[in-house]
């Protein structure tokens, strides 16, 4: 009997060989039953704005009133103002939409908020408060001219001094989304909306964070375009 390893030279046996596998390997599920595919790189895309040893190219916010900043053990400090302190980018902002900006951020001490965050909205600017109002409250400053304790993103959320939250925004063509540790507490379309930051923000812009009679903490702050 003729067999097909008999007509077939090895090495084209083994080439046969090697393609079946790595089609097998890449259809077979895994244990947990999803298709092996190889996960992006966790930094693919990311402009760090803070490299955990200098201000850089920020810039302490002249709020009046403003509690020292400094960077220690690789965080920026921003101490307890009054009212308000905080640090404001000097540097190239790359986009007004389609971006995502990302840091951590730490309230210290205190009892308000240890992030306003305010960053670019096409034409305008906007801050995220986290933490706001006695400590609790979440939201974008402002929309339509009404502040994060009383429009569409207000939530209230509880949480600890010294401790780390990630916090995410993402800014495009039609909403303006934001995330605590995962969690999504900010999820709004922009169009036909007045997007504005308080008057005590417009210092922090383009780019900035301030606490608000709190001291806070900031850490590994970085920018991509999406």
């Amino acid at each position: 009997m003729v067999t097909r390893e008999m007509v077939e030279p090895p090495g084209q046996r083994c080439t046969r060989r090697h393609v079946c596998q790595i089609l097998v390997a890449a259809i077979v599920p895994s244990p947990h039953g999803h298709a092996r595919v190889q996960a992006p790189a966790a930094n693919a895309g990311w402009r760090s704005l803070f490299d955990g040893q200098t201000l850089g190219q920020w810039e302490p916010t002249l709020f009046g009133g403003e509690g020292e900043v400094h960077v220690d053990a690789g965080r920026i400090v921003l101490e307890r103002g009054n009212d308000l302190t905080g640090i404001t980018w000097k540097g190239e902002v790359s986009a007004t939409i389609e971006y995502e900006l990302e840091l951590r951020a730490m309230r210290v001490s205190g009892g308000d908020f240890f992030c306003g965050l305010t960053f670019p909205v096409q034409r305008s600017h906007c801050s995220l408060i986290v933490g706001g109002w006695a400590g609790t409250v979440v939201g974008l400053s402002s929309l339509d001219g009404l502040d994060a304790s009383e429009n569409e993103t207000t939530s209230r959320k509880t949480f600890e001094n010294e401790r780390w939250y990630a916090i995410r925004v993402r800014v495009t063509q039609r909403q303006i989304q934001a995330w605590i540790d995962d969690e999504r507490v900010v999820d709004v379309t922009t169009v036909g909306k007045k997007i504005s930051v308080r008057n005590e923000m417009l210092d922090s812009r383009p780019l900035g964070v301030a606490s608000w009679r709190t001291k806070a903490a900031l850490s590994a702050i970085r920018w991509r375009t999406l």
